[in-house]
């Protein structure tokens, strides 16, 4: 039996990197103050269901959502700005727990911003590990396709990632 020794791969780290806060925000459909979406606009808006939405504001991910004179529910820039954040955290695998912890602590003020920090820079970590992992199964699938390629002469371009 042969054993595969793989490297451990690093991650090239930017000494400052952006402060994706301080980015520009993503561009609205519509400019502040005429921004009242309907939950049916958020959904083609954000690809997330009514019933997503809905369960974010049932669980407190999502602070209050304006109602319209008739009870419907009204989004504003600043509510599709937050589920934004809300998909990249749920990329990262955030637990939905500490997402909430998150919206909890963001609604209670400047005092937790230290607390906030905390839950981010754990989840970076994770990220960071997640990210190491998969570049090491990525040199080993780069490892397996170029025996393969070379065993039946395909030309394997691995900038490319497509086989000629």
């Amino acid at each position: 039996m042969t054993v595969l020794q793989t490297t451990p791969v690093t991650i090239e780290q930017t000494p400052n990197p952006p402060d994706v806060c301080s980015a520009p925000p993503p561009r609205h459909p519509r400019p502040d103050g005429k921004d009242s979406y309907t939950i049916s606009e958020v959904v083609a808006f954000t690809g997330l269901t009514a019933h997503t939405l809905r369960w974010y504001e049932r669980i407190g991910l999502m602070s209050h959502i304006d109602r319209s004179h008739t009870g419907q529910r009204r989004y504003s820039n600043r509510d599709l700005d937050w589920l934004d954040l809300v998909g990249k955290l749920r990329l990262t695998g955030m637990p939905v727990a500490d997402m909430v912890r998150y919206a909890e602590l963001v609604r209670e003020g400047e005092s937790t911003f230290r607390e906030r920090y905390e839950l981010l820079e754990a989840t970076r970590r994770d990220v960071r590990a997640r990210i190491a992992e998969l570049q090491d199964t990525l040199a080993v699938l780069d490892r397996k396709i170029t025996f393969y390629a070379d065993a039946t002469g395909v030309q394997y371009h691995e900038t490319e990632g497509t086989a000629r």
